[in-house]
């Protein structure tokens, strides 16, 4: 019969606090900048650049690398992770298994999934859900948004509220968008597909086929009119 242990688990608790509390003032010793040593949970390795500032409430899981100049925003949970110099993670956002590059920033309230590598100067902005996906130089998703199993070239722009339907019920599917694109907002990027260089998708359009390069695509029901019947006696 499996003895039951005689530890105290208010104590175990107590001593794992202690220890992370340490932990974060030995940061702090080292030039990083924490704003509550008590309110921070490190519960991996936490490896810091210069000039490293870390909000309240903020949990770091497995091994995580932030670079020079990294500002990590109240309330946000990194696990598994690297963030590149000059990079800002804003509050409620997070970020795991990913690979993030300098100058970007993503949030408030973004979250980065596994797999996803996103290159230098790219916004990820708010209630922006990102998943197995690569993200060149440049590209703007600043709303609203879904991008899985996406390969994304360098200055592209994702309008509000676009998503991209990776998964048929069965298995997950790539969307490929081409240099300098536009996605209109409201836009439905059904996958397999491809978004050829410097086209434009008009907001509001749900694209089932390869566009191509340099053109004006739109995909929308025809807007109809029905006159009401006049319910009153």
């Amino acid at each position: 019969m499996k003895q039951k242990s005689t530890a105290d688990p208010v104590e175990l608790i107590r001593v794992k606090k202690e220890k992370m509390k340490l932990h974060a003032e030995s940061l702090i010793r080292d030039g990083v900048s924490i704003s509550d040593p008590e309110r921070i949970d490190i519960l991996g390795d936490l490896i810091c650049g210069e000039n490293v500032c870390i909000d309240i409430n903020v949990i770091f899981q497995g091994t995580v690398i932030l670079g020079n100049n990294v500002k990590i925003g109240a309330n946000t949970i990194i696990n598994s992770s690297k963030i590149g110099n000059d990079t800002v993670i804003k509050p409620f956002s997070l970020v795991e298994g990913a690979n993030i590059g300098d100058n970007s920033f993503v949030g408030p309230y973004g979250r980065i999934r596994k797999g996803t590598e996103i290159s230098n100067f790219v916004q990820i902005g708010n209630f922006v859900e990102v998943k197995n996906s690569k993200i060149k130089s440049q590209c703007k998703i600043n709303h609203l948004s879904f991008i899985g199993d996406t390969e994304m070239s360098e200055n592209v722009t994702i309008g509000a509220g676009t998503i991209t339907c990776n998964h048929n019920g069965v298995s997950s599917n790539k969307t490929i968008i081409k240099n300098d694109a536009y996605i209109g907002s409201g836009t439905n990027l059904i996958a397999p597909v491809t978004i050829g260089a410097k086209s434009i998708v008009g907001a509001g359009s749900t694209i089932s086929k390869d566009t191509p390069e340099g053109k004006l695509v739109i995909a929308r029901a025809k807007q109809i009119e029905v006159k009401m019947k006049d319910n009153k006696s």
